[in-house]
């Protein structure tokens, strides 16, 4: 099916900002989804907070080993969930806002011009702030997002780590022309099978993971015995998160087409705490990606379909859209800020309330630093090349 006639509105991602397309309902469908942006800034806090909770000297505030093992473990799921969330979000948002009538480089150009600066400043940052040291390839190989393409920490989670997830998001832009054409063409009766199917793969991928994928010698500590390539394989390779973008699309499809069973906020809620907690009690793998997807799919169709018709959600709040606009920036800064106090601290460590306040503080600077990346470079390009051009 051809990709040269997909249409993609980039105004505002966050918002969520749609027009009808033209093989969606005859109903009334509004053009943003606030709750799905306010939404966005929970997820990304969620990874600050999993960061802020890592037992690396780059990173570590806290003196009391008991204490920070704590801490660990009881936020170790949320840096998954936040990924996770956002990997479905984005295959649901692009799709909803998807008319039908643009060119896929049209789309490619805008989508790359979202990211790539706001991208490119934070390598640059973290260069200069504290990572000046990182040997030249995987630095380079993290500015032309090829990190992700290697099973080996010191590439895939150079320079600035959370950006491993923009170098999959990249590969996701690149392959969503074809997705949506050709998951526009399956048969609307047909859409429950191919969501189910898509879940099911999900779930069997660190099966696949663990008995076909070489382990090799090495493993992860704070892990069931996982090795780096392993979880390299089933967590950050882009090939197998192209199923959590492609359940995105597929569900805005049922949701677009009224052809999703919605849960509601409330029971979605629920069902997230539930998978966090199961996280403690599946293999490790499972944890990271497979317990976070059935909840983040139906909180977010649930958000969607609040907004759809017009009733209360909690985070359709002007200052939580505020915060989710500057949630992508947000995510991109957080680690920056939290290596650059730790090395502006020095070596001390400190009390568990001293370490909060800090740890309070740094999430203040991140946030001011986020609004200052959102107004003076996202912002302006995303409106700047909000339109597609005639021709693509």
């Amino acid at each position: 099916m051809s990709t040269d006639r997909i249409r993609v509105v980039t105004t505002a991602p966050q918002e969520a900002q749609a027009s009808t397309p033209p093989d969606g309902p005859s109903g009334h469908r509004p053009s943003r989804l606030p709750s799905l942006t306010g939404l966005r800034f929970p997820a990304a806090f969620m990874v600050f907070v999993f960061h802020a909770s890592l037992p690396l000297p780059l990173v570590r505030l806290i003196a009391d080993d008991k204490v920070e093992q704590r801490f660990g473990w009881a936020v170790g799921p949320s840096g998954a969930f936040g990924v996770t969330f956002f990997f479905v979000l984005s295959g649901f948002v692009l799709t909803w806002s998807a008319p039908g009538n643009d060119t896929a480089p049209s789309f490619w150009r805008r989508r790359f011009v979202k990211i790539l600066p706001n991208y490119v400043v934070a390598w640059i940052l973290a260069m200069v702030l504290y990572a000046a040291a990182t040997p030249v390839l995987p630095a380079l190989g993290a500015l032309f997002m090829f990190q992700v393409w290697t099973p080996y920490f010191s590439e895939h989670l150079p320079v600035n780590p959370p950006s491993w997830s923009l170098a999959v998001e990249a590969v996701f832009y690149l392959v969503f022309p074809l997705l949506l054409a050709g998951i526009r063409s399956i048969p609307t009766d047909r859409l429950k099978y191919w969501i189910t199917g898509t879940m099911a793969a999900v779930f069997v991928t660190p099966l696949v993971t663990y008995y076909l994928v070489p382990a090799g010698p090495h493993v992860m500590p704070g892990t069931d015995g996982t090795s780096p390539v392993h979880y390299w394989f089933a967590y950050i390779m882009p090939l197998p998160r192209v199923l959590d973008f492609a359940l995105g699309i597929l569900v805005a499809r049922a949701v677009m087409l009224n052809r999703w069973r919605n849960i509601g906020m409330v029971w979605s809620g629920v069902l997230l705490a539930a998978g966090y907690v199961a996280c403690y009690h599946v293999p490790y793998l499972y944890a990271q990606r497979a317990m976070c997807l059935i909840p983040a799919v139906t909180l977010i169709a649930a958000a969607a379909m609040a907004d759809q018709k017009g009733g209360f959600t909690l985070f359709r709040s002007r200052a939580m859209v505020w915060l989710g606009n500057v949630s992508f920036a947000f995510y991109l800064l957080h680690f920056i800020v939290l290596a650059w106090f730790r090395k502006m601290l020095g070596v001390e460590l400190y009390g568990t309330g001293t370490s909060l306040a800090i740890l309070a503080g740094e999430a203040v600077v991140t946030l001011l630093a986020s609004w200052a990346l959102y107004s003076l470079v996202e912002g302006p390009l995303t409106r700047r090349f909000s339109r597609a051009r005639h021709g693509g």
